[in-house]
């Protein structure tokens, strides 16, 4: 299973050009973020105690460098601001470097395999990240590389973004506060998309009591919902799916939504919006919540379609908090992935 795991890479596909490619079972040794799927909760709450180890020191003005001398690939099939940014900047508080490579400027714009990608950037550099429509890019980045694989984004899964606002709400209701982070319940109003996918996801294997109302026309994933379900059932969630945003959000304490036209999806947007009618989040909405119930989205936001300006700049609103928080999660992540035991 491809996990976050806190150890030292072994990257026996970089090295001289007459090097043979390294065996399946050394692959097997580099850990990638693939999918929340395969993440456990001991591993999240692991990554969470080194992003906030990683912020007080940020805040601190302390420099860490555990990425010093490494290098990060960001390849990006799809745009990106908050992705590319974090990331990149990141890379640098870390003491490490990024390339950025979009569809167009490498060769796989032009047919080269996904396999003979990550088989050549493994020999250049020590982690790769892709943002991309199909899933199968990262699972083949991450099956033929000899180094960490992140998923920016697919079409089916965004886990960078839900361990990020995983850890908004840790920091928004730690422990010794009502609710505690497993306690929250959680409503996510909107397209069943790549987000309320994970969110189905991360709900099932960390317990959360977790609401998902999406139109009957754009539901979650089927299988991703069966999944988040077996887990649910193993490790004592809640997940609670319907039609009803107004159900969903009663006495939620976290309010979530998405635009209702995702990447790739413009096409449909006039025939989408007439589906989504009474699912903004708006005051009237959030009125049904707790008093103390925050809303985030994951951005870029449609103002006036999936959420109003009134929520999203009102005083409930984590929405830019939640930004910000990519780049400490990203951070997280990377030094979780990419940096040498030694320099922990």
């Amino acid at each position: 299973k491809h996990t976050i795991a806190l150890m030292k890479v072994l990257r026996g596909g970089r090295g001289g050009a007459f090097q043979k490619a390294p065996p399946a079972a050394e692959r097997q040794l580099v850990k990638h973020l693939v999918s929340l799927d395969n993440i456990s909760a001991e591993e999240v709450h692991a990554l969470f105690e080194r992003v906030d180890e990683l912020l007080d020191a940020r805040s601190s003005g302390k420099t860490v460098a555990p990425l010093r001398g490494k290098t990060l690939a960001m390849i990006f099939r799809k745009p990106s601001t908050r992705t590319r940014i974090s990331f990149h900047v990141g890379m640098k508080e870390l003491g490490g470097d990024s390339i950025i490579l979009r569809e167009d400027e490498i060769q796989i714009g032009r047919g080269e395999t996904i396999a003979d990608t990550a088989r050549v950037l493994s020999r250049y550099v020590d982690g790769i990240m892709i943002r991309t429509f199909d899933p199968a890019d990262v699972e083949g980045l991450a099956e033929f590389g000899t180094v960490p694989v992140i998923n920016g984004l697919t079409d089916l899964e965004h886990p960078c973004q839900v361990l990020t606002d995983l850890y908004t709400i840790r920091r928004r209701f730690p422990a010794g506060r009502r609710p505690e982070w497993t306690d929250c319940r959680i409503a996510y109003v909107g397209d069943g998309n790549n987000v309320a996918n994970s969110w189905l996801l991360a709900a099932g294997k960390l317990g959360l009591r977790f609401s998902l109302a999406t139109p009957a026309a754009h539901p979650a994933n089927p299988d991703i919902v069966r999944r988040a379900r077996e887990s649910a059932s193993a490790g004592g969630a809640e997940i609670e799916i319907g039609n009803d945003p107004r159900e969903a959000v009663r006495e939620a304490h976290v309010i979530y939504t998405d635009t209702w036209v995702s990447m790739g999806a413009e096409k449909e947007r006039a025939g989408r919006l007439s589906k989504f009618e009474g699912f903004q989040v708006n005051a009237g909405l959030l009125a049904l919540a707790d008093p103390e119930a925050i809303v985030m989205h994951c951005l870029p936001a449609h103002r006036g379609e999936e959420i109003t300006d009134e929520v999203m700049d009102g005083p409930q609103s984590v929405v830019f908090d939640q930004a910000e928080n990519r780049l400490h999660v990203q951070k997280g992540i990377l030094v979780r992935l990419m940096a040498d035991e030694s320099e922990g």
